[in-house]
């Protein structure tokens, strides 16, 4: 069997640092720092936060891999590792690559392996001595590099804002510790990089605002919170009003109501909160409102393990909703797809007047990368909108089931219904009404199959007799297996999975195939059998919360195809 630590990362400039500790030692502060820190070397990066949900105490930690060559992932094998406290010694020191360098707090563990800071001894010296901590981080990988005491001071004046004074004097007393100890023993090559950084939440929500959205309801939920906190701090500035109701459930029927008025609206929400909103799910197809759903998928059932990640609610957003309705549904696999992909979706929801989702993971949704966009490359579509004065039908019979649109204020009556209605939306319960209804509804279901088939919707990377299949975050695992280790293979990522675009995903049905997922009862693998009859060869599959480590990865697919 080949285990990861047969597999040798083929990238020479690949860097990574681990920086571990409790809940209110600054952990994922610490992690930003170093991105930011990287990023002005030019170097491309990718940062994964790993969190409990606890405001104090537990364990944290922040992986940030970085390359002067674009990656897609966080790397587990770190060339420095700074533990806060025990609990992340004794995690981490296993995460070392042999050179690497491993520092820990030698006020908690006594003759430890590695480097010995005394991390309590020295923070007890200023205000908020536990949070103060996580500027070690940066402070370690300052010096081990050989960057100067004042590019160090400048980057944690910008990084911590607050508290300057305490912040630099504490990161002067680490770097001359760290220097005094073991010196400038690593070295970094800077690179040509100039993307922004940013969380892959706040890039749905960028792609959203290019596309026009109005108005964004949320009520909390992790991973798909930082949504509604950045339209908050950013709604003005984008032009998105953030609404916060009481519950999931008056989120969704007030995002319908908005859709009813002429706004565009978007829903954030992770498995538990869409659980809540599944009777306005069908309303919203009953009433034809065009309403994003946006999935943030974590580990489930129940209340689950709320900040870790799980490709768990496949099934459940492929199915969602009672009756027979039109929806799409469609999952990014990378950063700038998930800015474009939820542009588009906005647009496609008005122009077939039916609710999606965007079914993404806590993976892509809440880690950092390196990446480029440009809005004005975003394609917006207005609806189909009534010109007529007289007469209105809500629900107007046409050839792909698409009904003009008019909003309030209107001299004619506008009725969406709830119920099973009439051209008019007067409700009905005549037969042969029931069924011209559900032919309209299905027609919109065809035209949005037919639309489908003119788009891009299948990502084939890469080449080879060996064909993975993969989607969603999952796609940025497999992609950095592939770049770090060198196996030949060929990545099929589906951008939509409803409808599933059958006839491209059917030109891969070849040779060897590997299916790469995180569930355990395979759900995205069952969706491939059912729809385009793939028997894989090999299923390989992650459900304990984390998303796969590329090297851990990578000996596993090495393993499937020999």
């Amino acid at each position: 069997m080949v285990s990861k630590d047969d597999v040798r990362a083929m990238d020479e400039e690949l860097f990574t640092v681990i920086i571990g500790g409790q809940a209110g030692q600054g952990v994922k502060k610490a992690g930003e720092a170093v991105s930011k820190f990287f990023l002005e070397k030019g170097r491309y990066v990718f940062e994964m936060d790993d969190y409990q949900s606890l405001i104090r105490g537990g364990h944290n930690f922040a992986s940030v891999s970085s390359s002067t060559e674009e990656l897609f992932s966080h790397h587990m094998r770190a060339d420095v590792v700074v533990n806060l406290d025990k609990t992340s010694y004794e995690m981490h020191k296993k995460n070392l690559t042999p050179d690497g360098l491993n520092f820990y707090n030698s006020d908690e563990i006594e003759n430890g392996e590695g480097i010995g800071l005394p991390l309590t001894s020295m923070s007890k010296e200023f205000q908020r001595p536990q949070l103060i901590m996580g500027v070690t981080g940066i402070a370690v990988l300052a010096a081990v590099v050989g960057e100067n005491k004042d590019s160090l001071v400048s980057l944690v004046n910008s990084v911590y804002p607050r508290g300057k004074e305490d912040n630099t004097a504490f990161s002067k007393l680490v770097y001359d510790e760290v220097l005094d100890k073991v010196g400038s023993t690593l070295d970094l090559k800077e690179g040509d990089c100039r993307n922004r950084m940013f969380p892959g939440n706040h890039v749905i929500a960028l792609g959203a605002a290019s596309a026009g959205l109005d108005i964004y309801f949320a009520y909390p939920m992790t991973p798909a919170s930082s949504i509604l906190h950045f339209y908050a701090s950013h709604g003005d500035k984008l032009g998105v009003t953030a609404v916060h109701p009481e519950s999931e459930i008056a989120v969704a029927n007030m995002a319908i109501g908005a859709t009813i008025a002429g706004a565009r609206s978007m829903v954030g929400t992770s498995g538990g909160g869409f659980a809540l909103m599944a009777e306005a799910f069908s309303l919203a197809g009953m009433v034809e409102s065009p309403v994003l759903f946006v999935l943030s998928s974590r580990p489930g059932p129940a209340t689950g393990v709320p900040t870790y990640t799980e490709q768990g609610d496949l099934g459940f957003a492929l199915h969602q909703g009672h009756g027979d309705f039109p929806r799409i549904v469609a999952s990014p696999g990378y950063m700038e797809e998930a800015f474009y992909l939820t542009a588009d979706m906005l647009s496609l929801l008005w122009k077939y007047q039916t609710p999606g989702i965007i079914l993404t993971e806590k993976h892509l949704s809440e880690s950092s990368m390196c990446m480029d966009v440009d809005p004005s490359k975003v394609r917006t579509v207005d609806p189909r909108m009534h010109e007529e004065d007289t007469g209105y039908k809500r629900y107007l019979f046409t050839e792909d089931g698409v009904s003009p649109l008019t909003f309030p204020p209107s001299k004619e009556a506008i009725k969406w219904n709830g119920e099973e209605h009439d051209e008019y939306g007067l409700t009905t319960s005549r037969s042969e009404e029931v069924a011209a209804m559900h032919d309209k509804r299905y027609m919109k279901e065809k035209a949005i199959l037919e639309e489908l088939k003119d788009r891009h919707t299948v990502n084939v990377y890469g080449s080879g007799e060996n064909v993975i299949f993969t989607y969603g975050s999952t796609t940025l695992s497999v992609r950095e297996a592939l770049r770090c280790s060198g196996i030949e293979a060929k990545v099929v990522q589906p951008i939509y999975l409803r409808p599933l675009p059958t006839w491209e995903l059917k030109k891969h049905v070849e040779g060897r195939s590997i299916v790469v997922e995180q569930s355990v009862a395979q759900q995205f693998s069952t969706l491939l059998e059912d729809k385009i009859g793939l028997e894989p060869t090999s299923v390989i599959k992650r459900y304990d919360g984390r998303p796969f480590d590329p090297m851990d990865l990578a000996g596993k697919i090495k393993e499937a195809i020999r």
